[in-house]
């Protein structure tokens, strides 16, 4: 795992993956699967790792963390970020914070809560969180109630956060006041598109965010990473060409559910089996296997003949 400080540039030289997290019948982590798929990501020229809603984090056991953040670094490469995700309540995230304090990451990521917070009160708690756990924060905005672009600006100053993956759908995401704003107090090469291949290009094109986080580009991490070199080298109907070999795929997680389908997703890849999905989850309807076995291969075959 690459555990050097980071640098603000790194942000933009590697789409950050956001894979699932494979288990064992008894839901407990299996190392050997796990190390698979990220040999596979890695095959592909991604270089960040990003563990969180994918992962389903957000179920994770405070008694299961300190393994998994072992087991992680332990099957990544020494070029390869590691990102883990804490939270979504502050008691939580509390306890890892002190669990992370012991290790080598360098940032973890602040998983939304939904309800029962406030911009104030998002501050505050990050701010003691960041100097418990020793460690500035990637923060995962889907909502504009969570926090203001004002508080936002503040906590990328002090150093709180080191970065931010934006997430708030629009219906049109080429209309988007809030992230315009944050993107005048928020410099660009700090915030990542987080709503997978859809929207990355106008992200990166419009807005001028550094890069985008992947699902899909978990399977097919080769094109992914042209994707974003097409992207960054203004090769437009490269671009686009490859970015809508992602969409079918990208549609179902968007219908049916983003982390289930892309759990059994990666399964029906034989990359590696992820096992069953941790409760309070479940698995895809039986009915959608056959289309996503479907949009899964033809990744797979477009990854291949990158090769």
């Amino acid at each position: 795992m690459n555990v050097s400080p980071i640098v603000e540039s790194e942000f933009a030289r590697t789409v950050m993956a956001v894979p699932p997290l494979a288990r064992r019948a008894d839901h407990s982590p299996d190392a050997a699967q796990n190390g698979r798929l990220i040999a596979h990501i890695e095959a592909g020229g991604v270089r960040t790792l990003l563990y969180g809603g994918n992962a389903n984090f957000y179920h994770v056991a405070v008694s299961e963390y300190r393994d998994l953040l072992d087991m992680l670094a332990g099957s990544a490469g020494p070029h390869t970020r590691v990102i883990p995700a804490i939270g979504p309540d502050y008691g939580k995230m509390l306890d890892q914070a002190r669990i992370l304090a012991q290790t080598s990451y360098r940032t973890a990521m602040v998983l939304p809560l939904a309800g029962f917070t406030t911009p104030q009160g998002v501050e505050t708690g990050l701010v003691r969180l960041a100097d418990i756990a020793g460690m500035p924060f990637t923060l995962y905005i889907k909502s504009e109630d969570y926090v203001d672009v004002d508080t936002l600006a503040r906590l990328v100053d002090n150093g709180t956060l080191v970065a931010v993956k934006y997430a708030i759908q629009r219906a049109n995401p080429a209309d988007d006041p809030y992230l315009r704003r944050l993107l005048q107090s928020v410099k660009p090469s700090k915030v990542i598109s987080g709503m997978g291949e859809r929207p990355a290009l106008l992200h990166l094109r419009e807005f001028g965010m550094a890069a985008w986080t992947t699902g899909s580009g978990c399977i097919a991490p080769r094109a992914v990473t042209a994707l974003l070199g097409a992207a960054k080298t203004g090769k437009t109907d490269e671009a686009e060409r490859l970015r809508a070999a992602f969409l079918p795929l990208e549609t179902l997680r968007e219908e049916v559910s983003l982390i289930r389908v892309l759990h059994d997703a990666v399964t029906l890849s034989a990359i590696a089996d992820m096992g069953p999905i941790l409760p309070l989850l479940s698995a895809t309807p039986h009915e959608y296997h056959a289309p996503i076995a479907a949009a899964v291969q033809d990744l797979i075959a477009l990854d291949r003949s990158l090769n």
